[in-house]
């Protein structure tokens, strides 16, 4: 008899929040859920012009993008990343970074006796490509432990979900340099690479990381951060064009395209940086009314150094806390969501109205 595949997943872990959520809109000043990382903010009006007049699409629209997405890209990993001479032909869009990270082991034909290796504390999609693929996942942050297991891919993510850790330039020239002896692929996913705020991230594909080549290296980012695209499903992969033209080829066949009006509205994204600059300042504000909030009601805060989340602890089971803050009106994650080693944090996210992160801050001084 088949088993369905959903039977071989792990629940996902936001349905367990929902008794909390229930606690929380009983607060008389209702819920302010800071638990998930949507945007909350307008989507720029200059994408929105561009997704309008592209919405003429009547034909399919090309799986690697247009070559001015492809440029748009290049263009950006210069101008905002430090990142100069990435090749257009090593860039493909996707839909949404989410998408890409469960799949990217299966599109890389990983299966049964490889390893996926991911941070110890992360994003459970990192773990669930794993095991779509029909490979191992390996939570761990030290490569040099793992002896003679083959590895096929090690994702990092800098800046951190949740933690909001940005790698320094070291760490992530070590990662390489014992890949490439392995002939392992590196995923790194820098969704959150504009938000940057007690350091700067650096890319995976930075010379100073790479030594100018991408060779077995692929740089993942999405819009939804920056420009409050979550719901175009706007992200792209850039790297070694060796592995993006594998991944390519894959995908023309599973028809994963990008919709031909929001390839349009990703170039106009890429190319205009005062809207980034306006909601970076955003973020900016929130984080230092809640860092101060948190701070101040007793709790201490852990990396967050980048990012849209602060990364808390009361040195609390992470559940104690989660319904500590419900009493409040106040949903979060539980740091158990992204590993063991989260066991004793929440995830608070910035991704809230200014009025709500107003109204969480003013509960918490109570």
């Amino acid at each position: 008899m088949r088993v369905p595949v959903a039977r071989h997943l792990p629940e996902f872990p936001w349905d367990s929040l929902a008794p909390f959520a229930e606690q929380a809109a009983a607060h008389p000043g209702g819920l302010v859920d800071l638990s998930i990382g949507t945007p909350v903010d307008a989507t720029p009006r200059v994408v929105q012009d561009a997704l309008a007049a592209a919405a003429d699409a009547p034909g399919y629209p090309q799986t690697h993008g247009t070559p001015a997405l492809r440029e748009a890209v290049a263009t950006w990993f210069a101008r905002r990343r430090s990142v100069p001479g990435v090749d257009p032909a090593g860039v493909l869009p996707t839909i949404g970074s989410k998408e890409f990270v469960a799949w990217l082991p299966s599109l890389l034909g990983l299966g049964a006796g490889d390893v996926v290796v991911h941070p110890e504390l992360a994003y459970p999609s990192y773990d669930l490509g794993a095991r779509l693929a029909g490979a191992t996942p390996v939570a761990s942050d030290v490569l040099t432990g793992l002896g003679p297991q083959r590895v096929g891919l090690v994702w990092l993510n800098s800046p951190s979900n949740p933690t909001g850790r940005v790698l320094a330039v070291k760490h992530l020239r070590t990662v390489v340099a014992w890949a490439r002896e392995r002939g392992a692929v590196v995923a790194s996913d820098e969704c959150y690479a504009e938000l940057g705020w007690d350091t700067q991230p650096v890319s995976i594909l930075h010379p100073d990381v790479c030594d100018g080549s991408s060779e077995g290296l692929l740089a993942v980012y999405s819009l939804s951060k920056q420009s409050n695209l979550a719901g175009y499903r706007a992200a792209f992969v850039a790297g070694d064009p060796v592995l993006v033209r594998e991944l390519l080829e894959v995908r023309k066949h599973a028809g994963m395209i990008v919709p031909a009006p929001v390839q349009a509205a990703m170039v106009a994204a890429l190319g205009d940086d005062a809207h980034v600059t306006e909601q970076r300042a955003r973020y900016a504000a929130r984080r230092d009314v809640m860092r101060a909030a948190l701070t101040g009601a007793g709790w201490a805060l852990d990396s967050s150094e980048a990012g849209l989340y602060l990364w808390a602890t009361r040195g609390e089971d992470c559940w104690e806390s989660v319904r500590r803050l419900a009493t409040l009106g106040i949903l979060v994650a539980p740091g158990v969501f992204y590993g063991a080693a989260g066991a004793r944090h929440i995830r608070v996210a910035l991704t809230a109205s200014d009025e709500h992160i107003a109204a969480a801050a003013g509960r918490l001084a109570t």
